[in-house]
């Protein structure tokens, strides 16, 4: 509650002072293309988060949010395009919500000097803040995802998986790719086989990709999908009989729009989490009141409580959590980008924090550091049940394989800095 009281205290001085400029948050968005069943609710929640702290609390320590969303479609190019159209209006932190887009942001943001938070996605090796000054990737990555997901397959196979076969089904593009040399070294220790299935952009056809897995029969299906692809999968894998049980999506292919269009044959189906599900919150009753009721919605209202409207909220909640550090280490409510990346890096989510905030278990608890970037790459594991029309929690927020990630972040990460030239920080 410390955090708390030190934030009030602040805005109680501030609130007799003359106003200030907003806190500036880009939203690269994609209403458009075959992305946008996913991109929609992600940028509702987003913005439906800040307009809450607008309407309820006055804004974050005193002053107002400003979302500026600008629609990439998806596009790495139009993506850039949106940085450097809104990078000048006072951005405090950029989410590209796309690994191409995050590739490109990296150079570009860190010689600006403003923050990226690539949550869930982008370059893993990000998480190293001795190498990457201003990106960060928590709660967890890609490569934890992998891991945490062959963990998963590890447990209800009684710790032994050799011999088992593994299929990665997977987006072309850099998004897809990215998990292949963290399942390559763990195939490599658990004495599993893998099987690479790549699917190009949008991913609708994928008859070549299930052909081949009904003739190999692998023991279970990883999917790395977005948008259209993850509904066309899940159908091609009930039009095999593929058990559903034994085909586990990253969590961005485990929302309520990847499952339904297979109706009942989606059942059992699973995903990785960063977040747990529902509308279940205290915080939900706020959102309804002064933003939904209110007529302020970002979006139609119809998207509360699902999986990638909770993750644009929990997004949003991280960006204002961040800014309330900031404002504490620097005694100042109108934060600057580099007062933002100190709060980032400041960043505690506990427990009683997260309860504070009317999100209780909504997500892991973690700290960021100079040093760690990424958090501790815990995640949950969900599932589908097609009867209810609900994702269900199975499992505990579990920790990934991390002496295994943390040798290929170093080794990837110093190979980064070797290309270009960056001195270690963080001593």
């Amino acid at each position: 509650m410390k955090l708390r009281l030190v934030t009030l205290a602040l805005g109680a001085v501030m609130a007799a002072a003359p106003a200030m400029a907003d806190l500036v948050f880009p939203s690269l968005s994609y209403r458009t293309g075959p992305y946008a069943a996913g991109g929609i609710p992600f940028a509702d929640g987003y913005a439906d988060y800040m307009t809450l702290l607008n309407e309820r609390d006055g804004g974050i320590g005193g002053v107002k949010a400003r979302i500026l969303e600008c629609e990439t479609g998806y596009s790495t190019e139009k993506g850039v395009e949106c940085y450097e159209a809104t990078k000048g209006e006072g951005a405090l932190v950029y989410q590209p919500l796309s690994t191409g887009i995050t590739y490109q942001l990296i150079p570009k943001a860190s010689a600006d000097g403003i923050p990226v938070h690539s949550m869930g996605y982008g370059r893993t090796s990000a998480s190293n803040g001795k190498v990457f000054e201003w990106v960060f990737n928590y709660p967890a990555n890609y490569w934890t995802g992998a891991s945490s997901a062959v963990n998963h397959i590890i447990d209800i196979n009684g710790g032994d998986i050799s011999g088992k076969k593994i299929a990665l089904v997977y987006h072309n593009s850099a998004y897809g790719k990215e998990p292949i040399r963290t399942l390559e070294e763990l195939a490599e220790k658990h004495g599993f086989s893998l099987t690479l299935l790549p699917v190009d952009h949008p991913g609708q056809e994928q008859k070549s990709q299930w052909l081949q897995i009904r003739r190999e029969k692998p023991d279970y299906v990883l999917l790395w999908g977005w948008g259209v692809m993850n509904q066309v999968a899940i159908q091609e894998a009930t039009n095999i009989r593929f058990a559903m049980e034994n085909m586990i999506g990253i969590w961005w292919s485990g929302a309520e729009i990847d499952v339904l269009p297979a109706g009942d044959k989606a059942h059992n189906y699973k995903a990785m989490a960063l977040t747990n599900v529902g509308a279940d919150y205290p915080l939900y009753a706020d959102l309804q009141k002064y933003v939904v009721d209110a007529g302020m919605a970002a979006g139609a209202g119809d998207q509360l409580g699902t999986v990638p409207y909770n993750r644009g909220l929990y997004a949003a909640m991280l960006a204002a959590e961040a800014v309330r550090k900031a404002q504490e280490i620097h005694g100042v409510a109108d934060i600057t980008p580099a007062m933002m990346r100190d709060g980032m890096e400041a960043l505690e989510m506990t427990e009683e924090l997260m309860t504070s905030l009317g999100m209780p278990n909504f997500g892991p608890s973690f700290s960021v550091s100079c040093e760690n970037h990424g958090g501790p790459g815990l995640a949950s594991v969900t599932q589908w049940d097609a009867t209810a029309k609900v994702w269900n929690n199975i499992s505990p927020y579990q920790e990934a394989d991390m002496e295994l990630i943390n040798g290929l972040i170093a080794e990837d990460s110093a190979a980064y800095a070797a290309e270009n030239s960056i001195e270690e920080r963080c001593n």
